[in-house]
């Protein structure tokens, strides 16, 4: 199988090199690169654009090369166990930021994972990334939560690309939809059910679980971490909530404008009574500027509420815009696939643009 630094575009079409860096490699991190590596050819096929993979970055550092680095070599090592840095034939940064302030690339990757503390290093990746003109695509959630207003006003005036889609509801494309779908339209206000783990929790206590055995089987089917605070304490809701204000509303949050009340808080006596109404436990999300009503909360639905059949892993936006009225998108919101998916659909879009502005 030829290495990414070796792919050859098929014949007829022409096919412009894009300089990709990636920091990051988790799962998302490696599916994305795994999936550069696949799509090669095909990406050159359809798209016209060859993405090379210039510089790879971790805990343990940054590698780079300028001619495209071995992606299979550099997988395989991940494989193992091994560091990145082990890998030949490569330039080496003790870590990603001091890489970045070197690297030469059109597009950068940046799907590690940051903390709601200050959203590090992730925030300052994609600062440093955008500061020198590169495109940023990401699935770090805080950072764009802390400072998506910021990011989105620093990528316009150097006229560059800034997409965040994996940020919320995974793979499913939901931020290009509200921002550049809607370009010219107002958005006024949103609701809607934003955390595919938690909703899973609460689709197998409607049918009599106890939330105990319902969180195990999340834990054990890989949807909730062996600590699932940030989902079940609504965490991961409320920076979604951030990350809508700044990319569609434009209005910068902080972390205590949202209220909140998570899974963790719920009384199952008071989700038993609920069930016997006939209703449904969901974890809403609403966000309305103009009523200063920004919050998590987790509450019973009835059956007229179309948030009431939105079930197991499944996430939905339902967006009040003028003039259009409601538009409303539905999809899954869990899973490594799908957040990488998005951000592979994110990459794509900015080399799509790094190579027109070069034509």
């Amino acid at each position: 199988m030829p290495c990414n630094r070796c792919s050859v575009p098929a014949v007829g079409v022409r096919v412009t090199p894009v300089r990709v860096g990636v920091i990051g490699t988790g799962t998302v991190g490696q599916w994305v690169l795994r999936a550069i590596h696949r799509d090669r050819n095909r990406l050159g096929d359809r798209y016209g654009v060859g993405l090379r993979v210039v510089a790879v970055g971790g805990r343990d550092g940054l590698v780079g090369r300028p001619e495209g680095i071995d992606l299979e070599a550099l997988l395989a090592l991940k494989a193992r166990g091994e560091a990145i840095t082990r890998l030949g034939g490569v330039a080496r940064w003790p870590t990603a930021l001091d890489g970045l302030a070197e690297l030469e690339a059109d597009v950068l990757v940046e799907v590690s994972q940051s903390p709601p503390s200050d959203g590090e290093p992730g925030l300052a990746h994609i600062r440093a990334a955008l500061g020198r003109g590169i495109a940023v695509a990401t699935s770090n959630k805080w950072p764009v939560a802390l400072a998506g207003v910021e990011l989105t006003s620093l990528a316009r005036r150097n006229g560059i690309g800034f997409r965040a889609e994996s940020t919320v509801m995974s793979g499913t494309p939901v931020l290009a939809a509200l921002t550049d779908g809607l370009g010219g339209a107002a958005p006024l206000r949103l609701r809607g059910v934003l955390n595919a783990t938690v909703n899973a929790i609460c689709s197998r206590m409607a049918t009599g679980t106890s939330y105990a055995d319902a969180l195990a089987e999340a834990q054990e089917a890989g949807l909730a971490e062996r600590d699932p605070s940030a989902d079940v304490d609504g965490l991961d809701a409320v920076a979604k909530v951030m990350v809508l204000s700044a990319l569609v509303f434009q209005e910068q949050l902080e972390l205590r404008d949202v209220s909140c009340r998570g899974l963790s808080e719920f009384d199952e006596h008071d989700a038993r009574a609920a069930f016997e109404r006939g209703e449904r436990i969901r974890e809403v999300a609403t966000l309305d500027p103009g009523r200063q009503l920004r919050r998590v909360d987790l509450t019973a639905v009835p059956d007229s509420d179309p948030l009431f059949a939105v079930e197991g892993t499944a996430n939905t936006i339902r967006l009040e815009v003028e003039p259009l009225g409601e538009v409303s998108i539905t999809g899954p919101g869990a899973g490594p696939a799908l957040a990488g998916q998005g951000v592979f659909s994110d990459l794509i879009a900015l080399a799509l643009q790094r190579a027109a502005a070069r034509t």
